[in-house]
């Protein structure tokens, strides 16, 4: 057990020494220290008002009315320091919290998008579910909790030294009676209910993270689902995730009920035990009443202190879970930034990429699937020409979207070598248009979201497009949509190659970027991309595509590959249909 709690520490510190240490550890040091020195000053406060409330019974025991009204101004009087210091105190630790929340969430959303560590995550590394709730879930329970958790154990040991004080003078039995009891109910209670409720809850997260994707998915796939009838089987499988999570939550609970059972007995001592110490001595007229409220207030403040780890059990186990998600997903992010930086090693060849300004070509490349498991295409060497169009054709599975993936670098296994430019100087296009969330005008000039760009070039580039009049039919340019929903797919297609218009990369790849379009605007938007003077590779299955490239790459399922011009294509074409059969079969 103690190895479980040193791992979760280690664990911690590694994802929060990120931000003490970092250009805000000034200010997040003194925001901390401010808080403390808060909590030290109520603290202080706090053992003068138990001491009067103690003064309070005595005057009234006594009959005492004049110490009685004196008492009653001073605890007025501390009061009204005691409520600002306090509600202060709350208001900086949230407000650390949440500096702290945003620095970290910038940390992690920084790192997932690193070296693509957002895709390459979520298609390879299965072990880590749900990145988007462990960037704002758990980040944000880890920024909340862990400084409510560091600042209770500061509270518990300022009230430990400010109120043992206290019980030393009342009783010395109490204080070895306390720290005894409290030390062997923590002991028990993380012996039995650790690891236990650490896994529950570990799952619990995870499975209600799966729930809630599976409600996503629906909404995203809406109308792919109205379209299949698949109502039935998406619903069983929502319910199945929700079952999962319920399962799990019970009996969660039921541990909750024990470990509750033990600690409502266990914490109910400490409001009895102070009177049946105290008690002989004031029967005997040593010490006055309110010694006993005195004394049971400093005992229950002391016992709470040591008894840290078992009232507040339960959400450490739930902080632990998540602080365990929180580092293996940074472990995770981690792991793929230094492999990025490294060679993979001999046996695992790669696929070198060269940055070259002006050219794009293949030279001997080998591409396999990223688990190595299947070669897609061998030996492969092939160059664009500047200004030039190259499609690549081939059978559904032979490696076509994976030789762009390889290209822009999503996807390394294999040999040889690719010289490109950098990726700054190219422009994707896939089949499914990412419809960005945001403005006409955003989505098209997506990925230069900072470009100045006048209503009446954006006009135009859509006219070229054969979309005339979007903006006027749609709210302006200025105005938020949810494009992907409002717009067919052949429009979006037509908006993305005005964002490909509007950017004018040097290169431009299309993935069937044209497939849900008629001819006509296929060969309109085609003459647009010639006539602008841009190099461009496509991907297509059509015939009429080879009209607008000057050289075709054929592939085949069984790796091999063949490379022709267009024109030799044509007269092939051309021959075949000239072509007059025998009249006189054998």
């Amino acid at each position: 057990m103690q190895r479980f709690n040193l791992t979760i520490l280690k664990q911690f510190w590694a994802i929060a020494k990120s931000y003490w240490s970092s250009d805000e550890k000034w200010r997040a040091r003194g925001l901390l220290l401010l808080v403390i020195l808060l909590s030290l000053g109520y603290t202080g406060l706090s053992v003068l008002l138990n001491n009067k409330r103690g003064e309070l019974i005595s005057a009234l025991s006594a009959h005492d009315e004049a110490r009685f009204w004196q008492t009653i101004l001073i605890f007025a009087g501390t009061l009204v320091i005691y409520a600002p210091l306090y509600a202060g105190y709350d208001y900086l630790r949230d407000r650390l919290g949440l500096e702290w929340r945003r620095w970290l969430t910038n940390y992690f959303v920084d790192r997932y998008f690193q070296n693509r560590a957002f895709y390459h995550l979520n298609h390879a590394d299965a072990d880590i579910d749900n990145p988007d709730q462990r960037i704002s879930e758990d980040v944000k329970s880890f920024t909340q909790e862990s400084l409510k958790i560091l600042l209770a154990v500061v509270d518990s040991l300022l009230a430990v030294a400010a109120f043992s004080g206290v019980l030393w003078g009342i009783s010395k039995p109490l204080i070895l009676f306390l720290v005894l009891y409290a030390l062997v109910g923590t002991l028990a209670t993380v012996g039995v209910f650790g690891k236990p409720l650490m896994r529950l809850n570990f799952g619990q997260l995870k499975k209600e993270a799966d729930f809630r994707f599976s409600l996503v998915r629906v909404r995203e796939n809406a109308e792919a689902i109205a379209f299949y009838q698949g109502e039935p089987r998406e619903s069983a499988q929502v319910k199945g995730r929700f079952a999962e999570a319920f399962d799990n939550f019970k009996r969660l609970i039921f541990w909750e009920l024990n470990l509750n059972i033990l600690t409502n007995a266990y914490e109910f001592i400490p409001f009895i035990l102070p009177a049946i110490v105290v008690a002989p001595g004031i029967f005997a007229g040593d010490l006055e009443v309110g010694k006993v409220t005195e004394a049971q207030g400093a005992f229950i403040r002391v016992f709470f202190s040591l008894n840290l780890i078992v009232a507040r059990f339960q959400s450490l186990a739930t902080f632990g879970a998540g602080v365990e998600r929180l580092y293996t997903f940074l472990e995770c992010l981690e792991t793929h930034h230094l492999a990025s930086q490294e060679s993979e090693g001999v046996e695992k060849t790669t696929i070198a990429t060269e940055i070259v300004g002006d050219r794009l070509a293949i030279d001997n490349m080998t591409l396999q699937t990223p688990n190595r498991q299947r070669t897609l295409v061998e030996n492969l060497s092939v160059k664009l020409s500047t200004g030039e169009g190259l499609l690549v054709r081939g059978p559904s599975g032979c490696g076509k979207s994976s030789l762009l993936r390889a290209i822009v670098g999503l996807w390394d296994a294999g040999s040889g070598k690719i010289l490109r430019p950098t990726l700054d100087e190219m422009l994707f296009l896939s089949q499914r248009p990412y419809m960005i969330l945001g403005t006409l005008r955003d989505q098209m000039l997506y990925p230069n979201m900072n470009s100045e760009v006048e209503d009446s070039q954006l006009s135009q580039i859509l006219i070229q497009v054969n979309l005339p009049n979007l903006e006027q039919t749609h709210g302006g340019f200025n105005t938020e949509q949810n494009w992907a929903e409002l717009l067919s797919l052949g429009e979006q297609q037509r908006l993305i190659f005005a964002r490909l218009l509007l950017n004018k990369p040097s290169y431009a790849i299309l993935d069937e970027a044209t497939s849900a379009l008629d001819p006509q605007n296929e060969k309109y938007l085609y003459q647009q991309l010639q006539d602008s003077g841009m190099t461009f590779l496509s991907i297509g299955h059509r015939e009429s595509l080879s009209n607008y490239h000057e050289s075709i790459l054929d592939l085949t399922a069984d790796h091999t590959w063949s490379l022709k011009s267009s024109e030799t294509l044509s007269i092939e074409i051309e021959m075949e249909e000239t072509a007059v059969p025998c009249p006189y079969p054998d």
